[in-house]
């Protein structure tokens, strides 16, 4: 099995011979390249759709892995409370849907070894929400791909103190391991916010403004950790 380098990246997070559960798991892509790598013998691939399940199935007897691999119907973490998970994935989606996950079953992911996440947006909110709710994060990681830089988070169960705001938007993980895509990224964020300061400044409203000014005042916060680099 041949994964993008995004997926690749989120395989590589896996925990060896851990027990897996791949949440939105689509064509179980994952799943199958971490068996046919040996990383692990246990996966249940979810999935809160019942056509993502058939393609998975499709692809999992292709491959010979029924035995392995394990299927699950429902949303979120549902198909797998009060299961013995040692590794989480969630990947591919919003970052405020990632934490909606999290916090429907949190006794279920705080359980976990390790949570891999992968953020589309909102990554931010999403390191708040685990900093803030009894998870400690403690790697992280990027990948490009097609131009664009994805972000890895790796949490699990433990006390953090709290974070500064440019922190939740910019790792002090990544800037500390000076992660040879983070120029990459600051570049992404800065162009994200100048294009949203540019719209804010045409809009008259009281609303735009705040959003003008705070999206400002961030820049200018990231221009600083950009020259610490």
């Amino acid at each position: 099995m041949q994964l993008t380098p995004r997926l690749e990246a989120i395989a590589r997070k896996v925990t060896y011979k851990a027990t897996v559960a791949d949440i939105g798991t689509d064509h179980a892509y994952i799943p199958i390249y971490l068996v046919e790598n040996n990383v692990t013998n246990i996966v249940y691939a979810c999935d809160i759709n019942q056509g993502p399940i058939n393609m998975a199935n499709k692809q999992i007897e292709r491959y010979g892995y029924t035995r392995e691999i394990t299927t699950m119907l429902g949303p979120g973490l549902d198909p797998i409370v009060g299961m013995d998970v040692e590794n989480i994935i969630i990947a591919g989606m919003g970052g405020i849907l990632i934490k909606e996950i999290i916090e429907a079953n949190k006794e279920t992911a705080l359980n976990a070894h390790r949570l891999i996440l992968q953020p589309m947006i909102a990554q931010e909110e999403l390191r708040q929400y685990l900093i803030q709710n009894g998870f400690q994060i403690i790697e992280e990681d990027l990948a490009q791909e097609d131009r664009r830089i994805y972000q890895i988070i790796l949490a699990k169960k433990g006390k953090s103190e709290p974070w500064a705001e440019i922190d939740y938007h910019i790792s002090p993980i990544l800037v500390q391991d000076k992660h040879p895509l983070l120029h990459e990224l600051i570049t992404a964020k800065e162009n994200e916010l100048n294009k949203i300061i540019k719209a804010c400044s045409v809009e008259k409203s009281e609303n735009a403004k705040v959003r003008r000014e705070e999206c400002s005042s961030l820049l200018e916060k990231i221009k600083v950790v950009k020259k610490c680099l």
